[in-house]
């Protein structure tokens, strides 16, 4: 048994009890409406406001009925755009859930960031949000001069890797991504998914039912629009950076992905940050390691937006 009471400190406990205090572990019990509404109170609760200087236009890609949130810092920086695609398990969340972070991410970067309502299931099934996500992606290859960054958490990380994947050709392809704590359909046999099975924030019964949900109960092995590890080919990816939490069954998959990344050649780092957990971005006010790792994610957009690479 993993030892959580040695591994995660103080401050990242009350986290953990605060987002449980809204969020209960059970709660993929619920029905799918009365997930959302704990999920949308949740992130009600971590809202922490915009920073100065940074405005935000909701909106929408009238080709194909998408809605866009557009962030715009009034000192811009370098020429590049994010494109940020939320967490929530395909199921939860939208434009309000992940406000405060594209807001900050605009602040700290300078860069626009552009936050996509894709569709979710049950109502819409695989592949509907990779469809929205790349429906995005044309539009802002259409609609911006400047680079386009990836950047998402979860399954927004998931998305990401996908479009990376699919768009890799493209004459605007991606200038890099940023995946936080994305499932990228690892190997579920070994590494985190058998040390951290039962992690607090999100366990392997989660990200079962998750999937279950995502595809209608289908099996997608093989599908590398849902799993972007399945590809057989990662040549020609744009520059990677993977950051996952230590207390997570996922994290595995940011270290079998930036290996593929390195073998095929590519630019790949991943950090893997000793103590957190899976949703931690609502922590990155209240815990120092949090806070370091949003520090770490926002050099990494910021690095990459410019065309560089440190790692």
């Amino acid at each position: 048994m993993t030892d959580y009471k040695t591994l995660i400190d103080a401050e990242t406990w009350a986290f953990i009890e605060k987002t449980n205090s809204y969020y209960p572990p059970d709660t993929i019990d619920y029905t799918i409406a009365q997930q959302r509404a704990i999920y949308d109170r949740m992130c009600r609760e971590f809202f922490a406001g915009y920073p100065d200087g940074v405005t935000a236009e909701t909106t929408i890609i009238a080709a194909h009925d998408i809605p866009i949130r557009i962030y715009r810092s009034t000192t811009p920086g370098h020429a590049a755009m994010v494109l940020y695609i939320h967490g929530g398990g395909f199921i939860l969340g939208g434009l309000d859930s992940h406000d405060d972070v594209c807001a900050e991410l605009c602040a700290r970067t300078g860069f626009e960031v552009v936050s996509i309502d894709y569709r979710l299931a049950p109502e819409h099934l695989h592949p509907a949000a990779f469809d929205d996500a790349l429906h995005a992606f044309e539009w802002a290859a259409s609609n911006y001069d400047c680079p386009i960054l990836l950047c998402g958490d979860s399954a927004g990380g998931n998305l990401c890797a996908a479009l990376a994947h699919a768009t890799r050709s493209h004459t605007k392809k991606s200038i890099g991504q940023v995946l936080i704590y994305p499932g990228l359909g690892g190997d579920r046999s070994q590494g985190s998914y058998l040390t951290h099975a039962e992690a607090p924030m999100l366990t392997v019964r989660d990200l079962d039912f998750y999937r279950d949900v995502r595809t209608g109960g289908l099996n997608g092995t093989g599908d590398i629009t849902l799993y972007p590890l399945a590809d057989a080919d990662f040549i020609g990816l744009p520059p990677t950076v993977l950051i996952t939490a230590q207390c997570d069954p996922l994290s595995s998959d940011g270290e079998a992905y930036r290996d593929r990344v390195l073998a095929a050649g590519g630019h790949a780092a991943w950090f893997e940050e000793p103590g957190l957990v899976h949703g931690y971005l609502r922590a990155r006010h209240t815990v120092g390691r949090a806070r370091a790792s949003f520090n770490r994610i926002v050099e990494a957009v910021s690095v990459l937006g410019k065309g560089d690479w440190i790692w």
